[in-house]
């Protein structure tokens, strides 16, 4: 199996928010009354959902993962981990996934650090911010603050993508569309660029 693009992961999660419907309502009510809670179950489902359709068995709260030795919900803290289809025994995790649902930057930026420390093809991030004005701001202070304390060996070394995803409850009349904005890390400059919606 080849690695899942952070682009071609991005077109399965809109995907996956535009064909169930329940579980797209339930994530955007849950934007819109900003019940946080309940946008990181709705978020979870969605998550596990895509890389399930993806081939790759997912751990995460509510969802235990049978493919290593030891069968839990999460592993070494994260809050979604996907592995290689088919595999099993202690395999490396092929995407790692923090869903961030707390008002505090400095939280955002421990669950960037979180994926930053795991060997893997794709890390995610999603965090929750009521106004989407405020993601870009946010985007560009964690670059500084958490990849900016990387020494430029480490971060040019990094395998794999890394997404940050804002979600707001900016235009529900149009949903998905504006609830969710992802930037990529750009290993070289350090910066995390706009993901053009594909």
């Amino acid at each position: 199996m080849r690695p899942v693009s952070a682009s071609d992961w991005m077109t399965q999660f809109y995907a996956a928010l535009a064909d169930d419907r329940a579980v797209g309502d339930r994530l955007r009510d849950a934007s819109l009354t900003a019940n946080l809670s309940e946008w990181t179950g709705a978020l979870t489902s969605v998550v596990v959902g895509v890389f399930r359709k993806l081939g790759m068995p997912t751990a995460a709260k509510g969802h235990a993962c049978t493919v290593l030795p030891l069968r839990q919900q999460e592993y070494l803290g994260q809050d979604v981990m996907a592995f290689p289809p088919e595999e099993t025994g202690w395999r490396f995790p092929t995407a790692v996934c923090e869903l961030e649902n707390s008002a505090s930057d400095e939280r955002v930026a421990y669950s960037l650090w979180k994926v930053l420390c795991i060997r893997c093809e794709l890390r995610l991030v999603f965090c929750y911010r009521a106004d989407s004005s405020v993601g870009a701001p946010l985007v560009v202070w964690l670059g500084r603050s958490v990849v900016g304390a990387m020494s430029i060996p480490d971060r040019t070394a990094l395998q794999g993508e890394t997404i940050l995803i804002v979600g707001s409850r900016n235009e529900a009349q149009t949903f998905p569309n504006g609830f969710f904005l992802a930037w990529k890390l750009n290993k070289n400059t350090g910066r995390f660029e706009r993901l053009a919606r594909v």
